[in-house]
């Protein structure tokens, strides 16, 4: 078993883990929010991590009602000419915590008075060191060079924080339920590998997502590119309809992540109309009616709430870019080109 398969099957332990961990770490951040009460949330990451800043603004956003954008770092490193940050949450998300631009806008913001949280496995970086308050998500060493469990670490981490804000019970007893339902989602390896052989003479594939699941058609597209350097495109359905659909053919693939939702509606029309195109359709959902207008169909044997949704549905997206470079002969744990930790300034 290749070290990205063995840590795609650590991420329900992971994130229990995380949840018994860290819970009262959260609630410490979430009271200095509160009691700050910032006009808006500025996030900066890279790579899987800027994946997870997306489903940050839908979280924090739907959930906490704040306004949140994501951070331009060459502001801060290149052209030096940094935002009014003062009264903002700004939080650095980053797998290594090294990564120097990320620093760098917590860092600024830090020096203008701003509350800042790190998110990072890396309790002792740099990272971790310029934010005022840091949650690490523990999720141990991740020897494949592309992100699994580190990056639902991540998501986990981001919705107990949204969680610890809101100040409820009820959002945690959901959260309760995502390392079950993350696990009964591995039960895709199976259709990922049996799907595998048609999409290995693919140049070019498109991933879907809306909502709280922006971020999970990213991370597909992003584990495609890392993987199996197929040219691999992320968008909403809706910017989908606003011209790319015009490059969908016969036989085109596309992966849609679209758990049961507000944009259930939404997702059965796209899939419609992909089906009058005759694409190549995979589907992420626990929705048998969407399930059954795919030709490789990826089941959510157990449906969490919508927030939660992108913590289970990335798992057979990455079961489906392993298999599909274990089927052109390439190598998962070491995709051509890249390093574990990537210092960007």
């Amino acid at each position: 078993m290749t070290s990205f398969e063995r840590e795609i099957r650590e991420q329900p332990q992971v994130v229990s883990a995380l949840l018994r961990a860290q819970r009262a770490r959260a609630e410490e951040i979430a009271a200095e929010v509160r009691r700050v009460r910032p006009r808006l949330a500025l996030i900066a990451a890279r790579g899987s991590s800027d994946n997870a800043a997306r489903y940050a603004k839908y979280v924090l956003g739907a959930r906490n009602r704040l306004v949140v954008g994501l951070a331009a770092p060459a502001l801060h490193t290149i052209y030096r000419t940094p935002p009014d940050l003062a009264g903002a949450l700004v939080i650095g998300i980053s797998q290594s915590g090294e990564s120097p631009d990320v620093v760098a806008v917590v860092d600024d913001a830090a020096r203008q008075g701003a509350l800042t949280v790190a998110i990072t496995n890396e309790a002792a970086s740099p990272l971790a060191r310029a934010a005022s308050l840091a949650l690490a998500i523990g999720a141990g060493e991740e020897r494949a060079v592309a992100a699994s469990k580190t990056y639902t670490g991540q998501l986990a981490a981001l919705a107990m924080l949204s969680a610890a804000i809101e100040g409820e019970d009820g959002p945690w007893r959901e959260l309760e339920r995502a390392p079950d339902a993350m696990t009964a989602a591995l039960d895709a390896a199976a259709s990922a590998r049996a799907a595998a052989p048609r999409l290995v003479g693919a140049a070019r594939i498109a991933t879907l997502g809306r909502g709280f699941n922006f971020a999970s058609a990213f991370e597909a597209a992003l584990k495609l590119k890392e993987l199996t350097r197929i040219a691999a495109e992320a968008a909403s359905p809706a910017d989908f309809l606003h011209g790319p659909i015009a490059m969908v053919d016969e036989g085109f693939p596309i992966v849609m992540v679209a758990p049961g939702g507000v944009q259930d509606a939404d997702a059965l029309h796209m899939a419609a109309r992909l089906g009058e195109r005759r694409a190549l359709l995979a589907v992420v959902s626990d929705r048998a009616d969407l399930l059954a207008r795919a030709e490789i169909p990826l089941a959510l044997p157990i449906a969490l709430p919508e927030w939660l949704s992108p913590l289970a549905a990335i798992v057979p997206a990455q079961l489906l870019a392993l298999s599909v470079a274990e089927a052109l002969g390439l190598d998962p744990d070491r995709p051509r080109g890249l390093a574990k930790v990537t210092r960007t300034t």
